[in-house]
């Protein structure tokens, strides 16, 4: 049995955030209903093309859903909406600012109807405060949460390469849902969850804020290299590859002298004699660990990081990654099945092929509307005029 089994769960979402907080708790097992628009659905749909004509962001956070349409415009369409939260567990939503509300599905207004409902709303700042109302996509959260200002180079910010703003308000509503549900078993009511990407965003960010606590001085710009640790980012090899590595202490900068560089006498320098100073002059220090590397190639590197026992990783392509040897010999991956066809899929961290993690396919637009209708006890006629009068 999965964890999640006979949990149900209603969500009206789109892009990324609520969406991948979904899926997760389908991965668990749980039942999740997708309502999208007729005739455009998730807007996510169409952001690309790029598997097999289907969009990368969509094909990652749907899959193991049920998708039904509705206009919940309609008074038709509100019943079915009714219809699904009437033994529904956990109802999540990131439309734009108080649509919910203006549909009545704001918490206060379910929990009358449905005192057990979990009502978890996802936005961008959170539901009150000034910022309430205020659009909020990814890149735009990043920079409000101070995440622009210390990374890329100096002077020049670099937004994350992924949505690491939506996923971090995608982790934090799936962890508090499961809580929630938690708690309801032991006291039989629901609970709201207000889940902001801002938040969630500034929690990721608390290194850097106690780092320039009382005004201090913000971690600085440094590309790929850690702000406040060095040695610690890319180290060019002879061969013109590059080599991520990372040093914790004081021993392993010693081993690292002595072993990788093979310049024991930088071990004794005054101006690298802690972090704090070789940050201090990172610039001279990394002139000469690349003039050192220069001789050798990136997998000769490697291989001293190793003898010497210093963290090391290569700095892989997403073709790599597809293709990881740890990842192959753990059997991390499986396929999906989607409209245009199977595709491969990581199986969910935490869980392995053995423990049966759902992984069902993709759904295409609308496609368990008719299903789900006969479900609730709409016969044949009652479906046809729902589709004829454009509710769903």
């Amino acid at each position: 049995m999965r964890p999640l089994e006979g949990i149900k769960v209603i969500t009206f979402e789109h892009a990324i955030a609520a969406p991948f907080c979904t899926r997760q708790l389908a991965d668990l097992g749980a039942r999740v209903i997708k309502v999208e628009r007729p005739g455009t659905g998730d807007f996510a749909r169409n952001y690309d093309e790029r598997v097999h004509g289907l969009a990368s962001h969509f094909v990652w956070t749907n899959r193991s859903k049920e998708s039904i349409t509705l206009d919940v415009k309609r008074p038709e369409a509100m019943e079915v909406v009714h219809g699904l939260l009437a033994d529904a567990d956990v109802f999540v939503q990131n439309l734009a600012p108080g649509a919910t509300q203006r549909l009545g599905l704001d918490f206060e207004t379910l929990k009358a109807r449905h005192p057990r409902l979990i009502v978890c709303d996802i936005s961008g700042y959170g539901l009150d405060g000034p910022y309430r109302d205020k659009k909020a996509y990814d890149l735009l959260i990043q920079s409000e949460s101070g995440f622009l200002s210390i990374t890329g180079s100096p002077g020049e910010p670099a937004k994350a390469g992924c949505s690491i703003a939506d996923i971090a308000a995608g982790m934090y509503a799936y962890t508090n849902i499961l809580a929630a549900l938690i708690e309801r078993g032991k006291t039989g009511r629901g609970r709201r969850i207000d889940v902001s990407m801002l938040e969630s965003m500034v929690e990721w960010m608390s290194y850097p804020l106690y780092y320039a606590i009382d005004g201090q001085t913000a971690p600085k710009r440094t590309g790929a290299s850690h702000a406040t640790i060095y040695p610690y980012g890319p180290f060019r090899a002879g061969d013109g590859k590059t080599v991520m590595l990372g040093l914790q202490n004081e021993r392993e900068w010693k081993s690292f002298c002595e072993t990788v560089v093979q310049m024991p006498e930088l071990a004794v320098d005054a101006r690298f004699s802690s972090n704090s100073r070789r940050v201090e002059n990172r610039t001279e220090l990394g002139r000469l660990i690349e003039e050192s590397l220069s001789a050798l190639t990136a997998q000769q590197v490697i291989e001293r990081l190793e003898e010497a026992k210093i963290a090391n990783a290569h700095m892989n392509d997403m073709q790599a990654v597809w293709a990881h040897e740890q990842l192959v010999a753990r059997k991390r991956w499986t396929r999906v099945t989607t409209p245009a066809g199977e595709i491969p899929a990581l199986y969910p961290p935490g869980v392995t092929h053995e423990d049966a993690p759902r992984m069902d396919p993709v759904p295409s637009l609308g496609e368990h509307t008719d299903a789900i209708l006969r479900e609730l006890g709409y016969g044949d006629d009652s479906v046809q005029a729902l589709h004829h009068s454009g509710a769903v």
